[in-house]
């Protein structure tokens, strides 16, 4: 349980640089002290940063929970090299040795090899291993259970005992929570499992079907691990390497996808394995750690804190949250303050006896090292055959590649207790001097990024509430890499964020509103190059430099990217409420480029680079391929508009407009096919407009249609011009038709509820007024009533004073004429 009597301790602004060096304002919430502080770097010419962030443990796809960590940190790291033009050196570890890992690693190599023989075996037996794997479930996640159902009862004893969790209340009162989205979890995969062993019986070919495998691999994979685990050839690493490089390659390839930018050095711990030991044994050697019989090597928070340094800094609340300590040690530790799992081991011979403990000193203690048990890798060590902790790999490969001292750390606000916590009181132990006389502080600035949630519920794995990276970003209706961003740009990044419609609409909306902007730059620059303008409109020039100090002011309060998209906002805003065709070009393009940088910085615009003389953003333009058959089909789609609304229509023009051969254009891409059949579609339908009967009218119906339906389906958006100018050509965004999918949603669910609400006031005026006060919506309220149905007694058996009577038969009044009113809609007036 934790304890809240703990503060903070001390901390060490980093020191001021000479006179000479001129640094921004900025300040940074750090959660070393959880407020803002100047941020200062140890470069004396207060250029170059250093920068480690606590990188994937790679035994699984990364889920977009994930996303939010990693491309909030991307954000602020091109705001400081781009914006604050800050040489910034970004480390990033892969943790490719775990306890997730091995479990993971031995879970699939035991399912690959239950699987290859499950044919072999026959359906009876697979059929009693999957069974007894789902009892072990049910035993160890669902304990409400009566022990060992039958799959046909697990539905039905799961209502009885689940079903309030189900329906969304808590289990034991108050608030649902994390405890209640767990049960949700296992609750379905206990019924898929279910499902998947009884249709063995009937169909025993489903053993080798894909879906069987899935529905019964979530009981199957922890069942397996706990009888064979242990006896697998953990020697031969490639049962967890194959999983690492795996799983690394696909995190990398997502998190490009969400135009992260790659870190400068990527560190492996399967690569650091010396220097990790290196690192354990000097924090041994400061007096700062301890072995046990075992072979594992654990830091002494006692001896740590007796030397006047802190631990548990970020977090002092949490010092002594035994949960979450038990949570970073992982789910292979094995040791306690209390006892030892395992045989007792003796010493080696001539080995320190007062050195080393049988047991940890305290269940605070975390693993600098551990022992390796059957069924896990190992790496010789000083201390017998083992592997390193969790927490100790980012201290020893930050401080390899960084130093003893470091700008910014940052993660996961999940990751601050006790992960980040143990890696700051390591790193200390290992960089004090001998004296003790000052705690090292061998980070300066600390930053957490704050959770994405769903329904209230904090994304995660081991509740499998989540979604892919890959998923989201592969799905016509998901979020793609610009949509997620801005989610992110537009809350605080150190705050949760939680995905609500409300959310989403305005995400989609900001993003339509730039989208928009870019567009109409384009159609002026097109306009005003025929035609030059330099006037110049100070309302404007005004807003475009509150819109700079605006920005400016937001990213130096801690990089507040809200009010910094709120500037962009209003900036547009100021410049659509001008007369823009009064707007000189040179303004116009002033504002657009500039926008265009700020976008950029915040990793909105693609691989394009911040400092380029740019207008717009990816994904307003036309692919090059696609632009010669748009362009003719928006001609003839022109013409034919024109010829529609005159009141003289020349055919012979028109055909002549669609004698451009679709041949004659190079097809370099698959790509381009449907572009070149449209047009092909477009010239026969023109020509066969020589046998129409009202031509004026069928003309202008093809030009709709071309733009309304042929166009629309390859997404290619055409706007008519008002000067008489060719229709402007451009895609569709997936801002704005987000944005047409979220209002459908929305009148459709108004129109349901007014539907319901209809249904609901129907069956009410079905009711008979004598019946009206004996249903069930006051049934808990009266005892007795009067030949007229008109309530006499309460529940209780008081008799229903005079005042309250009145009031009953108005009410009862008024039901009557609904009540008439739905006879006669039913058309059963007469049985009044």
């Amino acid at each position: 349980m934790a304890s809240h009597a703990r503060q903070q301790p001390p901390w060490r602004p980093p020191p001021q640089p000479s006179p000479d060096v001129h640094l921004p304002r900025l300040k940074i919430f750090n959660s070393l002290t959880r407020k803002k502080e100047s941020f200062v770097p140890l470069d004396p010419s207060g250029k170059k940063v250093t920068w480690y962030i606590c990188g994937p443990t790679v035994y699984d796809d990364a889920h977009i929970g994930h996303a939010r960590n990693y491309v909030s940190t991307d954000i602020i790291r091109r705001i400081m090299m781009d914006y604050f033009n800050f040489d910034v050196r970004f480390v990033m570890n892969i943790t490719d040795v775990d306890d997730k890992i091995i479990i993971r690693g031995r879970q699939q190599y035991l399912l690959d090899e239950f699987n290859d023989s499950a044919r072999r075996r026959g359906a009876t037996s697979v059929e009693d291993t999957c069974l007894a794997a789902l009892t072990a479930y049910l035993e160890k996640n669902l304990k409400l259970l009566p022990p060992k159902l039958a799959p046909e009862e697990i539905s039905s004893q799961i209502q009885q005992h689940y079903g309030h969790v189900i329906e969304g209340k808590a289990l034991k009162g108050g608030l649902p929570g994390d405890d209640e989205a767990k049960i949700k979890m296992h609750v379905k995969t206990a019924l898929a499992a279910a499902e998947a062993v009884k249709s063995v019986g009937t169909a025993p070919n489903r053993i080798g079907e894909k879906d069987f495998s899935e529905k019964v691999q979530d009981v199957l994979l922890p069942y397996l691990d706990s009888l064979y685990g242990a006896t697998i050839d953990a020697s031969d690493h490639s049962i967890f390497t194959k999983l690492t490089t795996k799983f690394e390659n696909r995190f990398m390839e997502d998190v490009r996808a969400l135009n992260f930018l790659d870190p400068d050095v990527v560190t492996r711990v399967t690569e650091y394995d010396q220097k990790i030991k290196d690192f354990v044994e000097k924090i041994e050697q400061n007096g700062f750690a301890y072995k046990t019989y075992d072979g594992s090597v654990y830091f002494d928070i006692e001896a740590f804190e007796a030397a006047r340094n802190s631990y548990a800094r970020l977090k002092p609340e949490s010092r002594h949250d035994t949960e979450l300590q038990a949570d970073g040690e992982g789910a292979l530790a094995n040791q306690s303050s209390r006892d030892i799992s395992g045989p007792t081991l003796i010493p080696p011979t001539g080995e320190d006896l007062s050195r080393i403990r049988i047991k940890k000193r305290s269940d605070a203690d975390f693993a600098l090292w551990k022992a390796s048990k059957s069924g896990e890798p190992s790496w010789p060590s000083p201390w017998g055959a083992g592997r390193p902790g969790w927490h100790i790999e980012c201290s020893a490969m930050a401080s390899d590649v960084l130093g003893s001292r470091i700008d910014i750390h940052s993660g996961g606000i999940d990751l601050a207790f006790p992960h980040h916590d143990n890696e700051l009181a390591q790193s200390e132990a290992y960089w004090c001097d001998n004296q003790h006389k000052e705690q090292h502080q061998w980070v300066n600035y600390f930053l957490h990024m704050g959770h994405l949630s769903i329904a209230g519920a904090k994304m995660s794995k081991s509740l499998k509430n989540f979604k892919t990276i890959r998923e989201e970003l592969s799905q016509k209706d998901g979020w793609d890499s610009r949509g997620l961003r801005i989610i992110f740009l537009l809350g605080s990044w150190k705050e949760g964020i939680e995905i609500t419609e409300d959310i989403k609409l305005a995400a989609y909306s900001w993003e339509d509103k730039v989208n928009n902007f870019f567009f109409f730059m384009k159609k002026m620059s097109d306009r005003q190059a025929s035609s030059p303008n330099d006037n110049i409109d100070r309302s404007l020039e005004q807003a475009l430099q509150k819109a700079k100090e605006d920005v400016d002011a937001a990213l130096c309060d801690s990089f507040n990217t809200p009010s910094a998209m709120k500037a962009i906002s209003d900036l547009i805003s100021a410049y659509n409420s001008t007369d823009q065709k009064s707007v000189g070009m040179e303004q116009t393009l002033g504002i657009a480029r500039w926008i265009t940088r700020m976008v950029t910085i915040f990793g909105l615009n693609g691989s394009a680079k911040a400092d380029a003389n740019s207008m717009g953003w990816s994904g307003i333009s036309l692919p090059d391929y696609a632009t010669p058959y748009l362009t003719s089909i928006s001609s003839i789609r022109d013409t034919l508009r024109i010829a529609g609304t005159s009141s003289y229509l020349d055919l012979a023009k028109l055909e002549d407009v669609t004698k451009s051969d679709p041949k004659g254009i190079s097809v370099e891409k698959a790509e381009a096919v449907p572009y070149q059949s449209l047009l092909s579609r477009v010239q026969e339908e023109v020509s066969r407009l020589r046998n129409s009967k009202d031509l004026s009218k069928d003309a202008l119906a093809l030009s709709d249609r071309i733009r309304n339906v042929e166009l629309a389906e390859l997404g290619i958006k055409l706007e008519d011009q008002d000067d008489g100018r060719p229709a402007f050509i451009r895609p569709m965004t997936k801002a704005e038709q987000a944005l047409k999918s979220l209002e459908k949603a929305r009148k459709d669910a108004e129109k349901a509820r007014v539907a319901k609400a209809a249904e609901e006031r129907a069956k009410k005026d079905e009711i008979k007024p004598l019946d009206m006060f004996r249903t069930s919506e006051y049934s808990a309220q009266y005892s007795a009533w009067d030949k007229e149905g008109l309530p006499i007694k309460d529940l209780a058996g008081v008799e229903i004073t005079q005042s309250k009577r009145k009031k009953l038969v108005k009410e009862q009044l008024q039901h009557k004429k609904r009540h008439e009113a739905w006879l006669k809609q039913k058309g059963l007036a007469d049985a009044m």
